[in-house]
């Protein structure tokens, strides 16, 4: 059988209609939430309430969201200013911080100390500026950080002490929790009902927290 050239007309039209369904495909990608529905799952509900956690945002807060992550995680801390970002500039999201380190012993020990130092009232603080050291996070760049953060190291090293177990607790139910939720990693996300995984920018943020509340 003879081979059929398509004439350039015809070609012409394909490249249209391939164009189109490439542009549509990348539409729906845009329009379609990010994550996925947890809605039914109790733990992320119980999450979402968690009153255990440290949190920051306002009391009259329309969305919360819950973040999983490790200070010594490459991709959280590259989504951690867009993140906090996002939720300054909505001024209605409420963060609830889970520390789940994963990278070792420098992770649990920086982990341990952030939630001590939420018993001074300057975990955010805290929690931002590790997020953005670059410096391996030693006891001598976590004494810095805390003091910067406006802590006092010798209170923080003292409930460290006496906090022990209730911060092992947090740490230890912490991993139940995203082992129940089927995590892979971190940083994942629970935006109000969609449970996100791995970074996200600036935008794709406003997006979950649009998608979030659209319900």
């Amino acid at each position: 059988m003879a081979e059929r050239k398509l004439s350039r007309r015809q070609l012409s039209q394909l490249a249209v209609v391939g164009l189109a369904g490439w542009g549509a495909s990348a539409v729906l990608r845009e329009l379609a939430p990010l994550g996925i529905d947890v809605a039914s799952n109790a733990t992320a509900q119980a999450l979402l309430q968690d009153p255990d956690a440290p949190r920051a945002g306002p009391p009259d807060a329309t969305l919360n969201v819950v973040v999983f992550g490790d200070y010594q995680c490459p991709a959280c801390r590259f989504a951690s200013p867009a993140l906090h970002q996002a939720a300054r500039e909505d001024g209605r999201v409420l963060l609830i911080y889970k520390e789940w380190p994963i990278f070792g012993a420098l992770s649990e020990r920086s982990a341990r100390v952030a939630l001590a130092s939420d018993r001074q009232g300057i975990y955010s603080e805290f929690h931002q500026a590790l997020m953005k050291e670059p410096r391996r996070l030693e006891d001598a760049v976590l004494r810095e950080v805390a003091d910067a953060s406006g802590g006092n190291w010798a209170q923080l090293e003292n409930d460290f002490t006496s906090q022990r177990e209730a911060i092992d607790r947090l740490i230890a139910r912490t991993r139940t929790e995203a082992f129940t939720l089927g995590l892979a990693g971190t940083p994942a996300y629970l935006i109000g009902h969609r449970l996100v995984n791995g970074a996200l920018n600036l935008e794709e943020f406003k997006s979950a927290f649009r998608s979030a509340r659209a319900v």
